[in-house]
């Protein structure tokens, strides 16, 4: 039995939840460098200094989608209680952020925060999976993709919104500027309002009509856990290390103490696996800790293509929301003192560039993508997208009128876009219902894991080449993101 066709009212609340929570992504992302300097960073700490969100979401992503496809909490279901909790604690750390006085209470919140938007946005991919029909994957990811967009844009405004009301924009040395604060504020309660929409307008599909579809919730997956109890060490302790060699070399090649943290964690996925693959072995299969590595080395063939492609397009990403605004106060402004009102002002048209980012992102997802993908597919549509998106990263390297960034930012819509929405609908597509929300998870370690490559590597690179020169992480992201559409060519369009 297919499950019923969603109205596209339907779609929209599906996904509505997700505006919210783009609200609070985009205030994170475009306002924490301008927070970590005004409480006393520079330049170089500011990769070190973001680490905790991806670390945070390489984390937690996984274990919320595991523990979600096996989760039934009544009249909330599956994926909802996790929307709700997530929201609860990221508004709170929304409305806690902008009283920081103190940097590394400002870096504690922000991985705070970051946990929460991830515990309440993770199961929201699986959520689309969950309700839809294989034919409407594609249209249920581009109404999300759409509500993303229109969040992102709201909450990359804000600051510039307030400050058109005259609310100051600068602060001293050590403190926020109230548009940041009062931004923060109101995106909280945006996602709080819009997750509850989803969560109280929505009904998810009972365990007996999952198996009537032929996605019941998931138990368990012997084949994967018998396979991860017949591996050896041998590649655990490769992993292990590789990990203890990053770290060593630390100190003799001179580089950023954040490297040590990059050798921790691949030091301790070889340990995660050694022990994973004990338990396994002993016939103690049961944790959690055996499902998740078992699912990870057990992925289907078309997730391990498209985590290249994730791998490359998410490290331009995060160049972006990290190197952006000291780049356009910078070239575009002429200032690099952050308590000066050129610099609000500069700060200010990163929020704009950003919200007409989402904003062609939001129209191109839901008018183009759709449209493109069904003439020549949802593989060749990426691909496209992902060039456009290195075309607009190479462009901040000749422009220098703020106006005409606005071009460049086009570009990146695009690319925007699709990321958001092309490789989710792929794997719907392509991946078992029953453990859609783990795959989901694990997926988002190719989010996650160049991320932190960025946080820790970049800041080291940065110093070394182009101390005072942050434009050339631009180039940097374009060749990135032109390397996730080739590695596109290897995936396989999925069947209709």
């Amino acid at each position: 039995m297919d499950k019923p066709r969603q109205s596209f009212g339907s779609l929209i609340n599906i996904s509505f939840g997700f505006l919210g929570i783009q609200m609070g992504f985009a205030l994170q992302n475009g306002n924490m460098s301008r927070i970590m300097q005004a409480l006393g960073a520079s330049l170089d700490d500011l990769p070190a200094l973001w680490v905790a969100a991806p670390l945070t979401g390489l984390l937690v992503q996984p274990l919320i989608g595991h523990f979600s496809d096996r989760t039934w909490v009544g009249r909330f279901g599956r994926r909802r209680p996790y929307f709700l909790a997530g929201a609860v604690l990221a508004a709170l750390s929304l409305f806690i952020m902008p009283l920081a006085h103190v940097l590394l209470f400002a870096a504690i919140m922000l991985w705070i925060l970051d946990a929460s938007i991830n515990i309440a946005m993770e199961p929201f991919r699986a959520f689309v999976g969950d309700m839809l029909r294989k034919d409407q994957h594609t249209s249920g990811y581009a109404v999300q993709t759409a509500l993303i967009g229109i969040g992102a844009v709201a909450g990359s405004l804000l600051p510039d919104l307030f400050a058109q009301l005259n609310i100051s924009n600068t602060a001293p040395e050590g403190s926020i500027p109230d548009t940041v604060k009062y931004s923060f504020w109101v995106g909280g309660a945006a996602m709080l309002l819009a997750v509850g929409w989803t969560v109280f307008k929505t009904r998810e599909y009972s365990p007996e009509e999952m198996a009537a579809f032929g996605g019941e919730i998931s138990t368990g997956n012997e084949t994967t856990l018998r396979a991860l109890a017949a591996r050896g060490f041998g590649s655990s302790l490769v992993w292990i290390v590789a990990g203890l060699s990053i770290a060593f070399a630390v100190e003799p090649l001179k580089l950023e103490k954040e490297v040590y943290l990059l050798g921790a964690l691949v030091a301790g996925y070889g340990l995660a696996s050694l022990i994973a693959i004990s338990l396994a072995r002993s016939g103690r299969e049961d944790n959690v800790l055996s499902h998740i590595v078992g699912d990870f080395s057990g992925m289907p063939t078309v997730m391990k293509r498209l985590a290249l492609a994730q791998f490359f397009s998410w490290s331009a990403l995060f160049i972006m929301w990290i190197y952006t605004t000291p780049v356009v106060t910078q070239y575009a402004f002429g200032t690099t003192d952050v308590t000066s009102e050129i610099y609000g002002r500069g700060a200010n048209w990163v929020g704009r560039l950003f919200a007409i980012q989402n904003g062609v992102a939001a129209i191109g997802a839901l008018l183009v993508l759709p449209w493109l993908a069904k003439r020549i597919g949802k593989v060749r549509t990426h691909m496209a997208c992902l060039l456009a998106g290195s075309a607009g990263f190479a462009s901040f390297l000749l422009i220098r009128d703020p106006n005409l960034l606005i071009l460049s930012e086009i570009g990146l819509g695009i690319a925007w876009a699709s990321i958001l929405a092309m490789p989710y609908a792929i794997l719907a597509s392509a991946l078992p219902q029953q453990k859609l929300g783990i795959y989901m998870g694990l997926f988002n370690v190719f989010i996650v894991v160049p991320q932190l490559l960025v946080a820790t590597v970049m800041g080291t690179v940065l110093k070394a080449y182009f101390p005072t020169e942050p434009v050339w992480t631009m180039a940097f992201a374009a060749i990135v993101m032109a390397l996730a559409a080739v590695a596109m060519i290897r995936v396989d369009e999925p069947r209709p």
